[in-house]
C-alpha cells in the first residue's frame, strides 16, 4: 500500500476577532494559504493535483457553497482541479488531512492539498424562516460565530450547554483549578513569543495581501500567571466556582492553513522531499458535554495504528481550546508535558476553527525536525463530543 507523506505546510498569521484580518473574506484567506503551500513545490504541474480537501466549521456566510472549490478558483488553479469541503467543526482541517492521506494510501491520488479556513469575525447572523406565512411578532437572528445555534429541541439540555460551561464541568469533576489553568496559559504565550522571536514561524507563516500583520495577533509576550489571575471568569461567577477566563481559553480568530500531501513517488513531480510520513489516525466520540476529553482515546488509537506507544513520542501538538481540557488530556496520557506545544499553542496563537488542525500538523512536522525526533502526535477536541489525532513519523530523525 502506498504511504502518504506531508511535503509542505503554510498558514496565514492568525488574526484577533475583529482585528487585522477581519476585512478579508474567508474564501480569499483560503486561496492565499493554498497558493502559498503550492509555492513550496514550484516544479509541480498544477493540473496534476488530484484533489483539494478543505475544512471549514461555519459555512454559513462567505464560506458557503464549498469554500474549498472557491479557493481553487480564486487561487487561479486549473478548473480541472477538484475540491471538497469537510466539516468536523474544530477538527475540520485535521480531518481533511486524514482524508487526503487515505486517498493516497488507497492509490486514488498522488497529490492532494488539504487545509482549512475560518473567519470568525465575518461569521454572519442567520435568520430562520418562519414556520408560517406572515408572522406578526419579532424574530431573532442567531450568531454563527461559535457554538450551538438553532438547536433541535429534541437534544437533551446537558448536551447543548455552552463550550465554556462544559469545560467548567470538566474542571470541577477532575479538580483542575484556576491557578493551574493560568499557569498553562501563561506558558503558551511565553513559548509562542519565544518561537516568533527565534524565527521558528518565519518559514511556516505567510503574508496576507493588504494586511499588516507580522505575527499571530493574540500572542501576549508579557503574560504571567499573576496577570492572568486578574481576569474574571467568563462562564460561571467566582462564587459558583468559575475558573475559565478569556486568558486561559483560546481566542476567537481568523486564519487559514494548508498542507501539501503526496505519495512517496510524487516527490519528483513536487520537486521536494517529504517532511514526515502520516503514520496513524484516530477518531473518538463520547457524550457531547465531555468533548474536551475526546482527544485522549483518539490519540491512543492513532498511536496503536502507527505501531508505537507514548514512550516513543518526541513531540505533541495538542490544540489548546481551553487550558482545562488540555490539562485533562495531558493527565490522561503517559507523556512528558515538556514535549507538548513547545512553540506555543492555541491559547496564544489562536483557534480559527477550520484551520487549526492543519496548523497543528504543519507545526508538528517542523518541531520534529527541529528536535530531531522521530514520532509526533497532533490532536484536538471537537465540539459535540469528538476528538481527532494524527501521528507523524520524521523518517530523517537519527533517534
Amino acid at each position: 500500500m502506498p504511504s502518504a507523506h506531508l511535503y509542505a505546510s503554510a498558514r496565514t498569521p492568525f488574526g484577533r476577532f475583529g482585528g487585522a484580518m477581519a476585512g478579508v473574506r474567508p474564501d480569499d484567506l483560503a486561496a492565499t494559504a493554498l497558493s502559498a503551500v503550492l509555492e513550496k513545490a514550484p516544479s509541480l504541474d498544477r493540473s496534476r493535483i488530484d484533489d483539494v480537501v478543505w475544512g471549514c466549521a461555519n459555512q454559513a456566510g462567505e464560506d458557503n457553497r464549498n469554500v474549498g472549490r472557491m479557493a481553487v478558483l480564486l487561487a487561479g488553479l486549473p478548473t480541472s482541479v477538484p475540491a471538497t469541503t469537510v466539516n468536523r467543526l474544530c477538527g475540520s482541517s485535521l480531518d481533511a488531512a486524514a482524508l487526503a492521506s487515505r486517498s493516497i494510501e488507497t492509490g486514488d491520488a498522488d497529490v492532494v492539498v488539504a487545509g482549512g479556513v475560518e473567519s470568525m469575525s465575518r461569521a454572519p447572523w442567520v435568520l430562520p424562516k418562519p414556520e408560517r406565512a406572515y408572522p406578526a411578532g419579532d424574530v431573532t437572528a442567531a450568531s454563527t460565530t461559535l457554538g450551538w445555534r438553532l438547536v433541535n429541541p429534541a437534544m437533551p439540555s446537558e448536551w447543548t450547554a455552552s463550550l465554556g460551561e462544559c469545560n467548567e464541568q470538566l474542571a470541577q469533576r477532575l479538580g483542575i483549578g484556576r491557578e493551574r489553568q493560568d499557569e498553562f496559559a501563561a506558558r503558551s504565550h511565553q513559548l509562542a513569543a519565544t518561537a516568533w522571536a527565534d524565527g521558528f514561524y518565519d518559514e511556516l507563516v505567510l503574508d496576507v495581501p493588504g494586511v499588516e500583520l507580522a505575527r499571530d495577533e493574540c500572542v501576549r509576550d508579557g503574560s504571567t500567571p499573576q496577570t492572568l489571575a486578574k481576569l474574571k471568569p467568563s462562564f460561571r461567577s467566582p462564587a459558583d466556582g468559575g475558573t475559565i477566563t478569556a486568558g486561559n481559553a483560546s481566542p476567537l480568530t481568523d486564519g487559514a492553513a494548508a498542507l501539501l500531501i503526496g505519495s512517496e513517488r510524487a516527490a519528483d513531480a513536487l520537486g521536494a522531499a517529504p517532511l514526515a510520513r502520516i503514520a496513524g489516525r484516530g477518531a473518538h466520540a463520547l457524550d457531547p458535554q465531555d468533548f474536551g476529553l475526546a482527544p485522549v482515546e483518539a490519540a491512543d488509537q492513532a498511536l496503536a495504528r502507527a505501531g508505537i506507544s507514548w514512550s516513543d513520542v518526541g513531540a505533541v501538538e495538542l490544540n489548546e481550546a481551553f487550558a482545562v481540557q488540555s490539562l485533562a488530556c495531558l493527565d490522561a496520557w503517559d507523556v512528558d508535558p515538556d514535549l507538548v506545544n513547545t512553540r506555543g499553542g492555541a491559547i496564544a496563537l489562536g483557534h480559527p476553527l477550520g484551520a487549526s488542525g492543519a496548523r497543528l500538523l504543519g507545526t508538528l512536522a517542523a518541531v520534529l525536525r527541529e528536535r530531531d525526533a522521530r514520532w509526533g502526535v497532533a490532536a484536538l477536541c471537537i465540539g459535540v463530543g469528538q476528538g481527532l489525532a494524527v501521528v507523524l513519523e520524521n523518517q530523517e530523525a537519527s533517534r
